[in-house]
Order: structure tokens, then sequence, then C-alpha cells
């Protein structure tokens, strides 16, 4: 599996998330599997998201589509900064059981 990696840095997390949530319809056209939206515990101006595709030629091509999308006046009201996204290879991913 490869992982897309994206890091911005926000304003508002309602607003940032209320642009991403605008794709979704993009993201099942451009091959995504699934995703995963994180930020530090103590830097809510940032957040990651990890995009999974089957193949890396998809995420290169999803990378030509966010810098599409970076362009656009809603991205800027919704993101200040982008840092360059990384392709990344999945070694090894495992869930354990929780307690509950």
């Amino acid at each position: 599996m490869i992982t897309l990696h994206i890091e911005n840095t926000i304003g508002d997390y309602a607003t940032w998330k209320a642009a991403f949530d605008r794709y979704d319809r993009a993201r099942r056209d451009h091959n995504v599997l699934g995703y995963r939206i994180t930020r530090p515990a103590t830097d809510s101006t940032k957040v990651f998201i990890d995009l999974d595709f089957a193949a890396g030629t998809d995420a290169a091509a999803f990378i030509q589509l966010l810098e599409k999308i970076w362009q656009t006046p809603r991205s800027h009201a919704a993101s200040a900064e982008h840092a360059v996204p990384e392709v990344r290879e999945v070694l090894e991913e495992r869930r354990t059981g929780g307690g509950q």
C-alpha cells in the first residue's frame, strides 16, 4: 500500500474540514482507498492527512489534483500553508484490540 502524506497549516479546523469534505467524490474518483486525519495534540493549527492508495501512480496523479485544488479561493480561505506532499510506502501496519 502507498500513503500520500500531506501537511497543512490551517486557521480553523471546522472550516478546513468542510473544504476537505467537498472533495470526497474527487478522492473516490482518484482511487483513494481511505484516509486518516491527525494533528499534534498541542497545535490545532496543523493537520496531517494520510491518503491510502493501492499504487504509487495513483498517489502521484493525486498530487497533480492537489496542486489544482490548492490554487482555488476556497482552499486559500481554509488553509494558510501546505507542505510538499510526500509519497510513502507502507511497510507494515498492525492494529491491536483495545480494552473497553
